[in-house]
């Protein structure tokens, strides 16, 4: 009966992921999953509690809407990889909010584990780039800029 009770929270756990994850951009998750003192670690972040964790969110909300013109959370798959781990693989994609309309794209692998009670304590995110290469892709290259026509001043007649 216990296996089943965990089995049945694993499995919401995963369907919440799997419905609230695309989204994350633009509404709140639900935090029910998730024990109190969830740990996260990225890139660049690493922190433990649920109200932390919210605020991360919020903030990617935040900053999603306030740099980028179009910002997505393309989930390509989420699954139980063993017994106390579900692992979801993902891209985020968006066009930052500049006159050239710099593209962002990369990556990434979520890892979560899962307390005996099927609760999410730990999740952990993996970029296919470190985030500087992210961050260049902000930026106009100097090789793009060199290729581009220079005007001369008989142009401007």
């Amino acid at each position: 009966m216990l296996e089943s009770v965990y089995q049945s929270r694993v499995d919401k756990a995963i369907e919440t992921l799997r419905a609230e994850l695309p989204t994350l951009f633009v509404k709140d998750l639900s935090y029910d999953i998730y024990t109190q003192d969830i740990f996260f670690q990225d890139p660049v972040n690493t922190f433990k509690g649920k109200f932390n964790y919210r605020i991360i969110f919020w903030t990617l909300r935040f900053h999603g809407r306030l740099f980028f013109t179009s910002l997505y959370f393309d989930l390509h798959d989420i699954e139980q990889t063993a017994n106390t781990i579900i692992t979801g693989n993902w891209t985020v994609r968006g066009t930052l909010r500049v006159p050239w309309k710099a593209r962002i794209l990369f990556n990434g692998t979520s890892t979560y584990r899962l307390t005996p009670e099927g609760l999410i304590y730990e999740h952990i995110d993996t970029w296919d780039r470190k985030p500087k290469e992210i961050l260049k892709q902000f930026f106009r290259s100097e090789k793009a800029e060199n290729e581009k026509p220079k005007l001369s001043t008989s142009d401007c007649r």
